[in-house]
């Protein structure tokens, strides 16, 4: 093993400079996903500088399974707000994954999720769901930059990142890389809670149904929305956060 890795490391070596020396064809091995991502606009201002100039999309999606890659999206809910929370366009897909039998039990148990009765729900297959959030959101952005927002930021981007690589499609030609964690929101207001059953308590919104058939991605974005707009309130008024920081 020792006597191979010179031959190996030159060899690297000299792609490395290859890549290097003809960036145009080292851009044409890249996969469709990564060029997509390498070539997604970057905004003209930040938040601060000209909040009209971007939107939130709270995202919610519903899985098979928790491994982003191995398990795969079986609806998703968008709910586009302004940087106030106040609601302008929504969008809810049912999505057929190619690899039902992957499911596990405890995704049926959350989201009921079952393929026949999907398909009588009319979900859509992978390509045509990509297709799909891309039109409604540059519809819905009419121009304007898309922030992701979620509950638990890392799972809702990371499906969405398998799911349009999937289709040689990057989620960054929507969306600003950065993405916002409504958990993270409420950590520094002091509210040390994960749960968004607690969450719901602790700022006095609704909280998201459990009824499996009816727990979609759209109840968590439309969730997702509302618990925003709490936080915001009491962020504005100069008021702690309801229930106080946990002792």
């Amino acid at each position: 093993m020792a006597g191979m890795s010179r031959p190996i490391t030159r060899n690297l070596l000299l792609l490395l400079a290859a890549a290097l020396l003809h960036p145009a064809a080292a851009a044409a091995q890249e996969p469709p996903h990564v060029r997509a991502a390498r070539e997604a606009p970057l905004p003209a201002a930040l938040p601060s500088e000209s909040p009209g100039d971007w939107r939130l999309a709270f995202i919610d999606v519903e899985t098979t399974g928790l491994t982003p890659g191995y398990h795969e999206m079986i609806d998703i809910g968008l709910v586009i707000t302004d940087l106030e929370g106040r609601e302008l366009s929504r969008l809810f897909l049912r999505i057929q994954p190619d690899r039902p039998e992957r499911t596990e039990t405890g995704a049926v148990q959350v989201n009921g999720f079952d393929p026949v009765l999907w398909e009588t729900f009319g979900a859509v297959g992978p390509a045509v769901a990509v297709d799909s959030i891309i039109a409604f959101c540059r519809a819905a952005a009419e121009g304007r930059d898309l922030l992701l927002t979620a509950f638990n930021c890392q799972f809702d981007t990371a499906f969405l990142d398998h799911l349009f690589r999937s289709q040689g499609r990057s989620w960054r030609e929507l969306f600003y890389y950065y993405v916002l964690d409504l958990p993270s929101m409420a950590w520094g207001l002091g509210v040390r809670d994960l749960q968004g059953g607690r969450l719901a308590r602790r700022f006095s919104v609704p909280e998201e149904t459990h009824d499996p058939l009816e727990h979609t991605g759209l109840t968590g974005a439309e969730f997702n929305a509302a618990l925003y707009r709490a936080m915001l309130a009491g962020a504005g008024n100069g008021e702690p956060a309801p229930g106080g920081p946990e002792e």
